[in-house]
């Protein structure tokens, strides 16, 4: 019998397993796309990270808060890293506010001021002169320029001059409507501030006592002002809890949310 090479590689080539030309295309597709998912991860470093970025600090993840930067959704991660590095959170104090760093204050293990400032000014805004935490004071900042300002122009077309103040630090327990609780309060360790009213530019008072529950643009005023403490302060209590709040917002830099 004759060998016919012809026919033999003809044999040969039909063993060989054959490759698609779609296999070929998603070979190099899947290359293509692994680079471009590269080339994206290494742009998206390089506007972080790079000095020229053009990502505005209020949207980079790399910047720490600012009080006076626009409102973003990096903006509350933001606080709550300021809020968990003391320092951090007296350096982004400093840039909105007039506090003064003082010691550490411990009287017991229950009460005491770890990261204590004394508050003078608030963005625009005087405050009675306070000693409180850093944390409660850069809540308050937060609060005074991106709700109690805003909310002042809006509705009574002016601004807010003065915050006035009952208190941050207490030494005690929890008071509730049927006597003190068993439980330390927030003002213990100066984590709440109560706040009675605003005093304007236009030379208006406004009071949560008297003007709470009135019908004009000051009682629209106060329930701004409390809706947006909400998104600053982890707990929020205004004369809608109870009637050992009717003279003050009770604002809280540690909680569960709780906005009432």
């Amino acid at each position: 019998m004759t060998h016919d090479p012809e026919h033999s590689e003809e044999r040969e080539a039909a063993k060989r397993p054959r490759v698609s030309r779609w296999a070929v295309f998603r070979s190099v597709g899947g290359a293509v796309l692994s680079l471009g998912v590269i080339g994206a991860i290494v742009g998206g470093l390089l506007a972080l990270f790079h000095p020229e970025t053009p990502l505005p600090d209020h949207w980079n993840p790399t910047t720490p808060l600012a009080v006076a930067a626009p409102v973003t959704p990096l903006t509350t991660w933001k606080m709550r890293l300021a809020l968990a590095d003391p320092a951090q959170c007296v350096a982004v104090l400093d840039a909105s506010a007039q506090a003064r760093s003082m010691t550490p204050l411990e009287v017991t293990d229950n009460c005491h001021v770890r990261n204590r400032v004394r508050l003078s000014q608030i963005g625009a805004a005087r405050i009675d002169p306070i000693e409180t935490s850093c944390a409660t004071a850069l809540r308050l900042a937060m609060w005074e320029r991106h709700g109690v300002q805003p909310a002042a122009r809006d509705i009574l077309g002016t601004d807010v001059t003065v915050f006035r103040q009952i208190g941050s630090y207490n030494c005690r327990p929890i008071r509730t409507s049927n006597g003190n609780s068993t439980r330390w309060s927030t003002h213990s360790t100066a984590d709440a501030i109560d706040i009675t009213g605003f005093d304007f530019a236009d030379g208006r008072r406004v009071r949560l006592i008297r003007d709470w529950d009135g019908a004009g643009p000051e009682a629209a005023f106060l329930r701004a002002a409390k809706d947006s403490a909400c998104t600053w302060f982890a707990t929020t209590l205004s004369p809608e809890y109870n009637a050992l709040h009717a003279d003050h917002f009770h604002l809280q830099a540690r909680g569960w949310g709780t906005c009432r």
